[in-house]
């Protein structure tokens, strides 16, 4: 059971050979049993996912038409708004936060009959790269415990990788779905901007957040993102497109295509030696598939990191100012003393979000501040607007000339936690190849490719177009396939 897609699951569910409650039942078990030592979870909804699971059952037994993924458990990082559980963000500000309200994506995976198992560990507003910035505490990777799981939704990549879930649900701003899927050693998808609803999920960088799907396969991905995409109008930003059948696509053999690479990824220093012979192996079997391997020419790519930590903190400096312990949130405690000659307004503004918000936080909001200040807007954050656009020109100008990119998800496997805390430049550089698709708005997918040397997994990162989602499941499925991939819960 540990080890089988949804369609399998589906599948036994369907011909009654296992009950939802049984499989919920599973899942809460193996949470009991190994979260202890992971810390994936921030809040198990154990009694309402048996309750849930029941009622879906009775629905079954009574040959009522059920949703797409019916009884299947799944769980959400916990920055998505949901009516019955907390919504923490993995902030102290909102430790006690319950929404009125269910996000759309969450309402879209109500609709097709899942049971939410709970809600998972992130990085503070998802702010981080390795789940350690969040008031709860660390997640850590199930291949090796002492190692960071990613973020910032490390707790969604790693509940799969220990059995404790079969899919989950993470947002992605600079690599947050990616890179915890390539430390993790499961399957992360970052759909087109705009497929997914973003309604009811907590703003970190509006023009950056994507909600997208972890799974242990391709599959997994595409019938999960069935579920979760398409047009919301409470979502301004949601595409009005049509949307394809991911559950059919990904089963597609792709036809001779164009693979791009960019050269310096094979060459660069900075990539861990095994991660460059994995993409290199990988070219190799894309080759041997009959597609044309293309080299690319990205020069605007080195400035990605830098433009991201300009853009995302200055959204982030806006979509936060709303957290100041008035209207809602953390109020910290004052006394006549901390009041001192301030007003009372202003020093509980200050107390509270100084109180409520995590260091990482607010080095972003601070930075962000800076740069869209009088005197430094144009200097910074325009000019950052203006990079963008140029690197969305090179992705433009790339898939003239090819149907994907390949290349590494991560330039190292996890690192030890507690490594990069201290260093947020090394942190940053985690992102390296992965904030460029946020910029530019395209999806892009981290599937596992083996284990490196040191026992960590290495992820392969796939990009394509703008809404090829169902290209990138296609070819993701048949590099599997191809090498024969086996998916495995970490020991």
């Amino acid at each position: 059971m540990d080890f089988a897609s949804l369609s399998t699951i589906s599948r036994l569910l369907s011909n009654r050979e296992i009950s939802s409650r049984e499989l919920t039942q599973h899942y809460l078990d193996r949470i009991s049993q190994k979260d202890a030592s992971i810390n994936a979870f921030i809040h198990v909804a154990g009694e309402l996912a048996i309750a849930r699971a029941n009622e879906i059952d009775e629905r079954r037994t009574k040959g009522h038409s059920l949703g797409l993924l019916a009884g299947i458990p799944i769980a959400i990082k916990d920055i998505f708004c949901t009516h019955d559980m907390p919504t923490t963000c993995g902030s102290r500000m909102l430790k006690d936060y319950l929404s009125p309200f269910d996000a759309e994506v969450i309402r879209r995976i109500r609709s097709a009959d899942m049971v939410i198992l709970g809600k998972t560990n992130l990085d503070e507003f998802a702010m981080g790269g390795s789940t350690e910035t969040g008031f709860t505490g660390p997640c850590h990777n199930p291949w090796n415990v002492e190692s960071t799981s990613g973020g910032s939704s490390g707790g969604s990549a790693a509940c799969i990788a220990s059995g404790m879930a079969p899919v989950s649900i993470g947002t992605d701003t600079g690599g947050s779905i990616r890179q915890p899927a390539a430390y993790c050693g499961v399957c992360g998808l970052k759909p087109t901007y705009g497929r997914v609803s973003r309604y009811g999920l907590i703003a970190y960088a509006s023009s950056l957040d994507q909600a997208g799907p972890f799974g242990q396969t391709v599959e997994d991905l595409a019938l999960l993102l069935q579920v979760i995409a398409g047009h919301d109008a409470k979502d301004s930003t949601s595409l009005s497109l049509p949307m394809p059948d991911y559950a059919a696509a990904f089963m597609e053999s792709p036809k001779k295509m164009r693979v791009g690479m960019v050269p310096s990824h094979l060459e660069s220093p900075g990539v861990d030696r095994e991660i460059r012979q994995h993409l290199k192996n990988t070219i190799d079997i894309f080759r041997n598939l009959g597609h044309e391997i293309v080299e690319l020419d990205m020069p605007h790519q080195q400035y990605a990191i830098p433009t991201y930590y300009i853009v995302a903190p200055s959204e982030a400096s806006s979509n936060l100012s709303r957290y100041d312990g008035a209207h809602y949130g953390f109020r910290a405690p004052l006394s006549r003393t901390e009041i001192g000659d301030e007003s009372p307004l202003v020093a509980m503004y200050k107390h509270s979000r100084s109180l409520g918000l995590g260091m990482e936080v607010k080095r972003r909001i601070m930075l962000g501040t800076y740069t869209l200040s009088a005197g430094y807007y144009d200097a910074y954050y325009l000019k950052a607007l203006k990079v963008r656009r140029l690197i969305r020109n090179d992705y433009d100008a790339a898939f003239q000339k090819v149907d994907v990119i390949v290349g590494p998800t991560t330039p190292s496997t996890a690192f030890q936690l507690g490594e990069k805390l201290n260093d947020p430049v090394q942190m940053y550089l985690e992102d390296l190849f992965t904030v460029g698709a946020n910029l530019a708005g395209i999806p892009a997918i981290s599937i596992p490719s083996g284990l490196h040397s040191n026992g960590l997994p290495i992820g392969i990162q796939l990009q394509a177009a703008p809404l090829a989602e169902d290209k990138l499941l296609a070819v993701a499925h048949a590099y599997h396939r191809e090498i024969d991939y086996q998916p495995s819960i970490a020991p």
